[in-house]
């Protein structure tokens, strides 16, 4: 995709802080539940994670959607996943694809004088002709799939995915290490230019296959055996993510490099495959995430699904603390092209805000609201303010939570407050109606169906 179909339309947008474009980091966990990190108390030890929270800010209400295709969509693009029809994981030799023409985060920094990169999972088109490359990033790598055997590289079906700049290679290694190694490749490359460096781990999304040393500390310490392997799986990216932070510190970049960091959904209870996947190698885990006391799993609208440990760490810009208020993938497009000094097409009607001068000043943030839609499309929620309304389309039911006296979402208002339900109702139709109108807007070109 050229980028010389949006040039003409930019209007720019001012940075809020005083300090150089960064470069900018993002990385990105696989169900990685609300109690699979160590700062919140998990048995899960992620001390490079813990120390990055701890100097950086805590996004403690940080939303993503139910499964891990729309919220790449979702973060990439600035809008949420369902104006595009990407409800749930493009799975097997699906063809559907983010459509080519987005305008996405990379496209934005790209055009402003940055060097982009992917390494890791992708998820938004499974073939290589529509990989990565076409929607803003200089440089890819890593596999077009949802998930991979980590060693071969190959999905549940036998089909290759693994690739470089788009093209299909075949390479040894364990994949979060391949990915990691490839990150540092790209951190410490000669240029005169700012990178923003976007790192998908597949991790710790099943099948796991992870070596003695990261499961063995947790002998003794964790029951279940596939729990044991899940936390290994954890472990390991973690310390693979402090091997990215030391590259940055051994080429004398960290000071001028902005990290985030967010799981694509929450944990996934247990995983079984079909015996013909994979060949039949991995069996049943009976025990692996958690979402502690928050309600769902992966795939369901509740917060246990859709709220995810995240963070934002620039070291001497940012101010250690946490952030309380709602954010979200969506916020991440609109944010980073102002760190950036990008510039973003007003066409193009992002959804998410600027939250950069609460993060760097703790200004209020301006109020949003958050819309989600099931995989199979029969239940919506939104959130605004502290409520959230969950329809049932099937049923024709609905749940009220306010979240700010029950974060759990265990006790159903719909019936004490008719008229927050009205409310929030107006609100559900007013983002389901965009649907239908910007799905027509955003079809698949003829060719790539």
């Amino acid at each position: 995709m050229t980028q010389l179909h949006f040039f003409s339309f930019f209007l720019a947008i001012a940075v809020t802080s005083s300090a150089s474009r960064p470069n900018i980091v993002v990385i990105v966990s696989d169900n990685q539940g609300w109690m699979d990190i160590g700062y919140h108390g998990s048995k899960i030890r992620t001390p490079n994670l813990d120390r990055l929270a701890k100097e950086g800010i805590r996004l403690n209400r940080f939303y993503v959607y139910p499964m891990c295709s729309p919220t790449r969509a979702a973060f990439i693009s600035g809008r949420a996943p369902s104006r595009y029809g990407i409800l749930g994981a493009i799975g097997m030799r699906s063809r559907q694809v983010l459509p080519p023409e987005t305008i996405t985060i990379a496209d934005t920094l790209k055009v402003a004088g940055y060097e982009t990169g992917i390494t890791g999972k992708w998820h938004l088109g499974l073939r290589p002709e529509i990989g990565p490359r076409n929607y803003g990033f200089d440089h890819t790598y890593g596999y077009l799939h949802g998930q991979i055997d980590k060693y071969t590289h190959r999905y549940k079906n036998g089909d290759a995915t693994w690739h470089r700049n788009d093209e299909l290679i075949e390479e040894d290694g364990h994949s979060v290490d391949l990915i990691t190694a490839e990150a540092i490749r790209f951190i410490e490359r000669k240029r005169e230019k700012p990178f923003f460096l976007y790192v998908p781990y597949g991790a710790p999304h099943p099948p796991l296959q992870e070596e003695e040393k990261w499961v063995k500390p947790y002998e003794g310490v964790i029951e279940s055996d596939s729990r044991r392997l899940y936390a290994a799986s954890v472990t390991h990216m973690d310390s693979a993510i402090g091997q990215i932070v030391e590259a940055l510190n051994r080429s004398k970049q960290r000071q001028n490099t902005l990290l985030i960091y967010f799981s694509d959904n929450g944990a996934i209870p247990n995983w079984r495959e079909m015996p013909q996947q994979y060949g039949g190698k991995f069996p049943a885990y009976p025990v692996l995430g958690s979402n502690g006391d928050l309600r769902g799993w992966i795939g369901d609208l509740y917060d246990g699904c859709v709220r995810t440990p995240a963070f934002v760490n620039w070291p001497g810009v940012l101010k250690p603390g946490i952030l309380d208020e709602v954010t979200s993938a969506l916020d991440l497009h609109p944010t980073l092209a102002a760190v950036g000094q990008g510039e973003t097409i007003t066409a193009v009607k992002l959804e998410g805000r600027n939250i950069w001068s609460g993060l760097e000043n703790g200004n209020s943030l301006e109020p949003t609201t958050l819309y989600w839609k099931s995989y199979n499309g029969r239940k919506t929620a939104v959130l605004n303010g502290g409520w959230k309304l969950h329809r049932d389309h099937r049923k024709g039911e609905f749940e009220l939570f306010d979240l700010r006296a029950d974060p759990d979402e265990s006790l159903n208002l719909a019936d004490s407050f008719p008229s927050q339900v009205r409310l929030l109702r107006d609100l559900l139709d007013d983002q389901e109606a965009k649907d239908i109108e910007l799905s027509r807007q955003n079809q698949t070109p003829e060719g790539l169906k």
